[in-house]
């Protein structure tokens, strides 16, 4: 698919710098990109200021939500409120992220996940795993195998290949 708009969302606690040379290297593939910057929030709050953000750029759609790190989780609660803005999202990124996980029904358990929509994804989605994170994280390991039991295409970035070339390459084959 060809994105009318990239947007990065990097994990909750971090800023949009931490996308280094990303979003510079996606633009000059001739892609919108935006990467709003919500250090201090978490949860519900970072949903609503990424979708204030998003506003605010009046990106042109289909939009493709590229998460990092924990901000993986948020994808389906930030898809949803896209939606209801009337921006259709044309596909989700995970770089190195947390996969969403359906709501509990048990009302005595924790309730640290955000419940996910019913219909999501209601867009292909895709895995980036970048040579850095290879050996940081069997959560991630976990996260590449669901991505290819669901049927998502899954990229292992390797340099010297570009970080920006292996996610625009994903993208194309959602």
């Amino acid at each position: 698919m060809t994105p009318g708009t990239v947007v990065l969302l990097h994990a909750p606690g971090a800023t949009a710098a931490s996308w280094g040379d990303l979003p510079e290297m996606l633009r000059s593939y001739g892609l919108d990109v935006v990467a709003p910057d919500v250090p201090d929030d978490a949860g519900p709050r970072y949903i609503a200021r990424v979708s204030l953000t998003i506003t605010a750029t009046d990106p042109v759609p289909p939009l493709v939500l590229v998460a990092h790190g924990a901000a993986g989780p948020l994808l389906p609660g930030i898809g949803l409120a896209q939606r209801a803005a009337h921006r259709p999202v044309g596909g989700y990124v995970f770089v190195d992220a947390d996969l969403p996980r359906p709501a509990r029904h048990d009302h005595d358990a924790p309730q640290d996940d955000l419940p996910t929509a019913p219909d999501w994804p209601e867009a292909p989605c895709g895995y980036l795993r970048t040579h850095a994170d290879r050996s940081a994280s069997p959560k991630h390991d976990q996260a590449v195998r669901e991505a290819r039991l669901r049927g998502w295409p899954v990229t292992e970035h390797e340099p010297p290949t570009a970080a920006a070339q292996s996610l625009s390459e994903l993208m194309t084959r959602l």
